[in-house]
């Protein structure tokens, strides 16, 4: 198999699968005139300008008739010449075109390659083609406004400003060490405690930002456990507002892990209904309780559903004492219709909440919302959120570290001037300016063909 190359002539179906009203081949490569003039007869084409064009096979036939866009190097999304051709959105016909693209000497594009192209032809940094990926798999439009403010380069400039900063201070710190003998106090002069304390500061806020916008991209997951018949199906289906769990008085009724995903304030919910934690015969539903384990391992927040007229009886105790020590917890006491409670939130041991529902009557719910809410630690979108994902936000905390390392050092000039670099170092792996192929590889192979 030859090797792929940057400079190869791609292609790829842009569009969706399925039938619709225009289909879109996109097709990118160097000096792309004599490609266009194969496929449309049109002799010479101007850049950024639209054409009504047949589009035609090796045999001269007429495959469809369309648009035809044409995008010069380096004026185009990929850096590179760029084809768009606008047919009829017709599988049939979008696999002719195709075909006849890789006739004129195009190949398939990977999945993402398109945006890959245009990072590595330093149209966009990395965050900004994480972004594009976010914007088309965003499911609410908070997501789609944050992917849109990253896209923008809103998190690139906080992070470029960060890292020119640090720039600056290393200068003065290796000059320092490059040339003892100089009179002048380089770091008090400067006063680079205290530039670093300030950096320390932004960071701060831009990792509690890019933490938002983490949990707003990746989703959180939450899962409910409690004694057989404790109301946990209930509840589900009215979280879910749908009826998706089978509901009865018998004991065991639940015997898998039942997932289902809502929308909280444009947050996505990946719920799970576990099977009931208990000893039992029945082999079926063991298999669907060694499912409930595995869940709870997966689980950002745990609601744990209590019938208030038994309380954290023996079986509930059980379950408790099989959790996880660091899951954070919200008790639920449902079923509050059957003891006449009215719904109100409190604190168990002044930590853990313990609210009052009932999943029948539709009572307290929006109260247990709010609070899954805040153990997430969402505090809402504003116009300073940008989407962030995992990655950005473990290098943040990386970088937090080196300088704070540095600022503990801050007399040791040569601890100060490594520490530092380090800080760099991580956040250039943010913006990609220094990313293994490995990494690249992972990112871009999430994204569709034809982006």
């Amino acid at each position: 198999m030859a090797s792929l190359s940057q400079q190869d002539t791609i292609a790829a179906i842009a569009t969706a699968p399925g039938k619709g009203g225009v289909g879109i081949i996109r097709v990118s490569g160097e000096n792309l005139q004599p490609f266009v003039k194969s496929i449309s007869k049109i002799e010479e084409i101007k850049a950024r300008y639209a054409y009504f064009a047949s589009f035609y096979n090796n045999h001269d036939e007429i495959i469809d008739t369309g648009i035809l866009l044409y995008f010069k190097s380096p004026n185009s999304f990929t850096g590179d010449d760029v084809v768009e051709i606008q047919a009829h959105g017709g599988m049939v016909v979008l696999q002719l075109l195709l075909k006849r693209c890789m006739q004129l000497g195009a190949r398939l594009a990977l999945p993402g390659e398109f945006t890959k192209r245009a990072f590595l032809n330093d149209k966009i940094d990395l965050i900004q083609a994480e972004s594009i990926a976010d914007l088309i798999e965003a499911n609410s439009e908070s997501a789609a406004r944050m992917a849109t403010r990253s896209l923008q380069g809103q998190f690139s400039h906080y992070i470029e400003d960060l890292k020119q900063e640090i720039i600056n201070i290393r200068t003065l710190v290796e000059g320092s060490i490059d040339f003892p003998e100089e009179d002048i106090d380089f770091l008090n002069e400067a006063k680079i405690e205290t530039r670093l304390i300030n950096i320390q500061n932004n960071l701060d806020k831009i990792l509690i930002t890019a933490q938002q916008g983490s949990i707003l991209r990746e989703g959180v997951t939450l899962v409910l456990v409690g004694a057989p018949n404790a109301g946990k199906s209930s509840l589900l289906n009215v979280l879910a507002e749908n009826e998706i769990a089978i509901v009865t008085d018998i004991a065991g009724t639940t015997r898998d892990v039942i997932k289902e995903e809502i929308i909280l304030e444009g947050i996505t919910i990946h719920l799970m209904d576990t099977a009931g934690l208990r000893e039992t015969d029945d082999i079926i539903e063991n298999i669907g309780i060694k499912k409930s384990h595995h869940s709870l391992n997966l689980a950002d927040v745990t609601l744990i559903i209590i019938d208030p007229r038994e309380g954290i009886n023996h079986k509930t105790q059980q379950i408790l004492d099989q959790l996880p020590k660091q899951l954070k917890k919200i008790y639920v006491h449902n079923k509050i219709d059957l003891i006449n409670e009215s719904p109100k939130i409190t604190y168990i041991n002044d930590k853990d909440p313990l609210i009052n529902i009932s999943a029948k009557k539709n009572l307290g719910i929006d109260l247990l919302k709010k609070e899954i809410l805040q153990q997430i630690g969402y505090m809402g979108e504003d116009n300073s959120l940008f989407l962030a994902r995992t990655r950005h936000v473990e290098a943040l905390k990386q970088v937090q570290q080196e300088v704070e390392f540095a600022i503990e050092n801050y007399f040791y000039l040569d601890l100060l001037a490594e520490h530092l670099k380090n800080a760099q170092s991580h956040l250039n792996e943010i913006t990609g300016e220094y990313t293994s192929d490995d990494l690249l590889g992972n990112i871009f192979s999430q994204f569709c063909i034809g982006k």
